[in-house]
């Protein structure tokens, strides 16, 4: 598989316009009570599994639970793939836990290459707050032939149409980032 780049897209450009506005309206006195993606610093750890989010491939993810921080973390947890994600967010709402808001990496609004490394075809992570959507807002790729952190990359895309041509180039299915079950994202 050869290297894929993509170019600033209008929707990638627009949710950059909003994510500004977002910013503005937060300071001209707006109500604060929303969370908003944050940067993932450079060794910072994930989690769920405790690697360095920065050192691996793939879609990376955080969850805002507002009333309740993991240990030694605070707010938003953040994670090394889509799958960690979702694999703490289960673990956490089994145990009482309501999630304010769960973001993972847009690759509708990232310049991204797929690459192969080891043998194995990655995808590359994005970790400034700019690349981050609301799960309700997005399209993914499960199955497919590129690999993240964790294994097989759940690829997340706020176009269903990006997600289907990535499906076509890379395989998989896709589905609503909403509809993710447990037996998607749990282990063997």
């Amino acid at each position: 598989m050869g290297e894929r780049s993509r170019g600033p897209t209008r929707r990638g450009v627009l949710a950059g316009a909003g994510a500004l506005l977002a910013l503005a309206g937060c300071q001209g006195g707006g109500d604060g009570d929303s969370p908003a993606p944050v940067s993932i610093e450079d060794g910072e750890n994930c989690v769920q599994c405790g690697m360095v989010i920065a050192d691996h491939p793939g879609p990376v993810g955080q969850t805002d639970y507002r009333d309740n921080t993991p240990a030694g973390h605070g707010d938003p947890a953040t994670f090394c793939s889509t799958t960690c994600t979702y694999r703490h967010r289960f673990t956490k709402e089994r145990e009482g836990w309501t999630p304010a808001v769960t973001f993972l990496t847009d690759y509708s609004s990232v310049d991204y290459e797929v690459r192969t490394d080891g043998g194995a075809t990655v995808l590359t992570h994005h970790l400034e707050a700019s690349a981050f959507t609301e799960t309700s807002e997005l399209t993914v790729v499960a199955n497919s032939d590129v690999e993240g952190a964790m294994g097989t990359a759940i690829v997340p895309f706020s176009d269903s149409g990006d997600a289907e041509a990535f499906v076509e180039e890379y395989t998989g299915q896709t589905l609503p980032a909403e509809d993710i079950q447990r037996e998607l994202v749990s282990r063997g």
